[in-house]
């Protein structure tokens, strides 16, 4: 449950930045920012790998650029379902979603699967 409040949280992080840098994403507090953080966790756990499997020929054709689609759908799929948290437009979807992949995947490759800082030393003989 750490790790996910801790994904949460970089996903947060993510979102408040597309907010920032994209006119299309906006929302209404700082609750409902981690309230869409949150629902965008569950949303790419659960409904994101079925939506995957079902357009995997899709994807293979457009050589994973499809994903992009489906990364920017979930995220319209999360504004939908939040009263507090407004996407308009396909475009900004997509860019959102872009913004927040970025972030995730730096603030794993920072502090690791687990969610804290790893360092990783090598040792040359």
């Amino acid at each position: 449950m750490d790790n996910f409040l801790f994904r949460a949280l970089i996903a947060a992080a993510g979102l408040w930045l597309a907010e920032t840098w994209l006119d299309g994403i906006s929302f209404e507090s700082g609750t409902w920012l981690l309230a869409s953080a949150i629902v965008l966790g569950v949303i790419n756990a659960f409904v994101r790998p079925l939506v995957m499997i079902l357009t995997l020929p899709l994807t293979i054709v457009t050589l994973g650029f499809f994903v992009l689609i489906l990364n920017g759908a979930m995220l319209a799929l999360a504004a939908w379902l939040l009263s507090g948290f407004h996407v308009t437009g396909f475009w900004s979807a997509v860019w959102g979603a872009l913004t927040v992949s970025v972030v995730s995947g730096f603030g794993s490759w920072l502090f690791g699967s687990k969610g804290r800082v790893e360092v990783n030393f090598i040792r040359r003989d």
